[in-house]
């Protein structure tokens, strides 16, 4: 009874300008990833009260565009107000075991009918699993197996990028993120504001 997240939440998207601009003046909405590589399925991606990491993301797609990404041309980022509603959270100790049924039961599936399931994979020179073709798999598998109405939403912490220090426990672009299904739980966007330095942060 105690795994259902209460509150509001601030998440943030890395984006084109005039993706970022057109969504706020409601011309259109954010579009559903549905790559085979998803980290947490598929759904709208957001980082979870990290501005400069979205930032981080937005300015690396522009430099280097990927293969079923949006062309970035001029970098932008785009604020959110989130209820995760019904949340398969991959922080809570719950969930995760559903998380590991859900591979067991899609490995024995691929096994009866002989075919291999697909593997994480490193990428672009990088020492963290950056396609994650099999993780997308067990959890959008998870989502289909689920009674009616499926998750609104996924929610995972991720250790990314290089160490802070030698033997650090910690990564350069470790981050949380979050994963919409359903788009009612975003309450509203946008623009994030620079900090007045006049003023003491809050």
């Amino acid at each position: 009874m105690y795994i259902s997240k209460t509150g509001l939440i601030i998440a943030f998207h890395g984006c084109d300008l005039e993706v970022c601009k057109n969504v706020l003046n409601g011309k259109s909405q954010l579009n559903q990833s549905e790559n085979e590589y998803d980290w947490l399925g598929n759904g709208i991606y957001f980082w979870e009260n990290n501005l400069k990491r979205a930032w981080q993301f937005a300015n690396e797609l522009k430099d280097n565009p990927r293969k079923g990404k949006a062309v970035i041309s001029q970098s932008a980022v785009l604020g959110a107000v989130i209820d995760l509603g019904d949340c398969l959270d991959l922080i809570d100790s719950e969930y995760l075991d559903l998380v590991k049924d859900s591979f067991y039961s899609t490995e024995l599936s691929y096994q009866m009918i002989g075919m291999k399931l697909p593997d994480n994979r490193k990428a672009n020179n990088s020492t963290d699993f950056l396609l994650r073709n099999l993780d997308c798999l067990v959890i959008e598998s998870l989502h289909k197996k689920r009674l009616p109405p499926s998750f609104d939403s996924v929610r995972g912490i991720f250790w990314e990028g290089e160490e802070l220090y030698h033997n650090a426990g910690f990564k350069e672009k470790n981050h949380i993120r979050i994963c919409i299904r359903n788009p009612n739980c975003i309450k509203g966007y946008f623009l994030p504001r620079e900090l007045d330095p006049a003023f003491k942060r809050v």
